[in-house]
């Protein structure tokens, strides 16, 4: 990515993250990037309507610009439209976070997180990517995708890092995981990625896109109605694919 687009993207974050107004040297500072390319980013950034200056010299913030697009873009997204009723009524019934991401390469990411109104819960955020391949839910359902030789070559080269003392460090394991997953139709993750947390995932494809719905929540309940949620998961994809063909 190149250094122009990575800087203008870390200025919003930066604004979402403080949430106050910033003058160029707090700009600078935050971002530790030289003034004078502060000063592009902003100057850029203002004469598109993007950003305003409070009053001289008083430092800059975001106007609803942004958000405006955002909102626009958002509501004409086909996918996220008609997936989101479903994965609420899925979050609804099971009362545990439900997430949508999509495979990229071999990059899996958030494209929406609905979550519970329990203050334990499982949290993600939209456009971060899954914590690992091999030790959540959602990365073995992506490689449950994948046709058994690709799957195989993967394994080979894979850095398999112990997360937990629950994470399958075994390429056979994995494996052999994976395989009785893909058969039975959802793939787990309990405390492999983070202790406490037990998340299941199933894939569905959609314009020849590969899209993953989890579940997840903390153990103790997720254990008490784990049949039950991997029907209502598997429900789900099935409708989500019919939805989409």
């Amino acid at each position: 990515m190149s250094k122009i687009v990575d800087r203008t993207l870390d200025v919003f974050e930066m604004f979402a993250a403080e949430k106050r107004r910033l003058s160029l040297t707090d700009i600078s500072r935050l971002l530790e990037i030289p003034i004078s390319s502060c000063h592009d980013v902003v100057r850029a950034l203002e004469a598109r309507g993007y950003i305003y200056e409070t009053a001289p010299r008083a430092g800059y913030y975001p106007t609803r610009r942004l958000l405006g697009m955002c909102e626009t873009i958002s509501a004409h997204d086909s996918l996220v439209q008609q997936a989101e009723p479903l994965l609420q009524v899925l979050k609804e019934k099971l009362e545990e976070t439900v997430t949508l991401a999509k495979a990229t390469g071999i990059r899996v990411s958030y494209l929406l997180v609905s979550e519970p109104q329990h203050p334990i819960r499982y949290s993600v955020t939209v456009g971060s990517e899954i914590r690992s391949m091999h030790a959540t839910s959602a990365g073995k359902a992506f490689l449950g995708t994948l046709p058994e030789a690709d799957l195989e070559a993967f394994l080979k080269s894979a850095e398999l890092k112990r997360m937990t003392p629950r994470t399958i460090t075994s390429r056979n394991k994995l494996l052999a995981d994976i395989r009785e997953s893909r058969q039975r139709g959802w793939f787990v993750n309990r405390e492999e990625s983070l202790e406490g947390v037990l998340t299941l995932s199933c894939p569905f494809t959609w314009n020849m896109g590969v899209y993953i719905v989890t579940v997840a929540g903390p153990l103790p309940r997720m254990e008490q109605k784990l049949d039950r949620a991997a029907k209502l998961l598997m429900q789900t994809c099935r409708e989500l694919t019919d939805t989409h063909a």
